[in-house]
């Protein structure tokens, strides 16, 4: 009779850790991309923050609300002068195009010119807010999910992500502290009714905090 060989315990042993060595590698490397995007939408909620008050010390206005922007740079339109960042954080100059358009627009337009944001501070794409790590965009507008003044949103972040970056700047819940999240668009001005973030893969959130 023909004696069939199979495979020892040493050499299933063997699969078996190459196959345990490579799903760690995979799931690890799944979770560094995670905490990269965590890190990226932290810094571009801070670094909006930053650009905003460099540009009020430096010309005693508000970038989108400037009623002196096109007299200092050609190719803009200046904000009516009102104190606040009128539109959605999220409207699109092909939607509305300045000057018919938003001044949550012109705030992104106003920082280009200024040199404080990157991108294309004149022609396609200047008063464009920027995407973020998730695919989503970062933009102002003037309140937002019981935060008053000048807020700055994220849109489109996993329920992880969205919790961890609420964590690091704030208390980790959505619907309280300086930090707020909610899956609802358009934006409400009242404050979420969730205590906290769901992640089931799926849920998207949008998140916005006080500038």
């Amino acid at each position: 009779m023909k004696r069939e060989r199979g495979f020892t315990l040493i050499e299933i042993a063997i699969v078996l850790v190459i196959i345990g060595l490579l799903l760690g590698g995979i799931l690890k490397g799944q979770e560094m991309i995670t905490q990269a995007r965590i890190r990226n939408v932290v810094n571009d909620l801070n670094s909006v923050s930053v650009a905003y008050y460099a540009y009020q010390d430096r010309y005693r206005a508000i970038p989108g609300d400037d009623p002196n922007a096109n007299g200092r740079w050609t190719g803009t339109t200046s904000g009516n002068g009102n104190g606040q960042v009128d539109g959605n954080f999220n409207a699109t100059p092909s939607a509305n195009p300045p000057p018919a358009g938003e001044e949550s627009n012109l705030f992104w337009q106003h920082l280009r010119l200024a040199g404080l944001v990157a991108g294309p501070s004149t022609g396609a794409g200047s008063a464009n807010p920027p995407q973020n790590a998730v695919g989503g965009v970062t933009g102002v507008q003037n309140s937002a999910l019981g935060l008053n003044g000048l807020v700055v949103c994220t849109s489109n972040l996993p329920g992880k992500i969205a919790n961890a970056v609420d964590s690091q700047l704030d208390d980790g819940r959505p619907n309280t502290g300086s930090v707020r999240g909610t899956t609802a668009s358009p934006l409400p001005t009242t404050a979420p009714t969730d205590t906290s973030y769901v992640d089931d893969g799926a849920t998207q959130y949008t998140i916005c905090k006080n500038i």
